[in-house]
């Protein structure tokens, strides 16, 4: 009887769809763009998982809240800022290679 009910609830839990969580994630929820979709951020999370450290991931997220911070972090002449905008740039690629198809 208690394996009926596991596999139940199991089953009931998958068929909640993808659960949103990690910075980039829920950034990426909150930031209410029209395409944004708990399957695409989530996604979009894992890849942030694959590829930046939970700091860069912190400092990525408020890119979607803050877009001009984007920018300054690209144009700076920091070498330090250099550096992270090389990795962000390398996870947004694969972000956009593994997530196409989601919606």
């Amino acid at each position: 009887m208690r394996l009926i009910l596991v596999i139940g609830a199991l089953a009931t839990m998958a068929s909640c769809g993808p659960r949103v969580s990690g910075a980039v994630g829920t950034a990426c929820i909150d930031a209410g763009r029209s395409a944004a979709s708990p399957a695409l951020c989530s996604c979009v999370q894992q890849v942030a998982d694959q590829t930046l450290s939970r700091r860069e991931q912190s400092r990525a997220a408020e890119f979607f809240a803050d877009p001009q911070m984007a920018q300054d972090t690209r144009q700076s002449d920091n070498s330090s800022n250099e550096a992270f905008w090389l990795r962000y740039k390398a996870f947004s690629e694969q972000a956009t290679r593994s997530c196409r198809s989601v919606t």
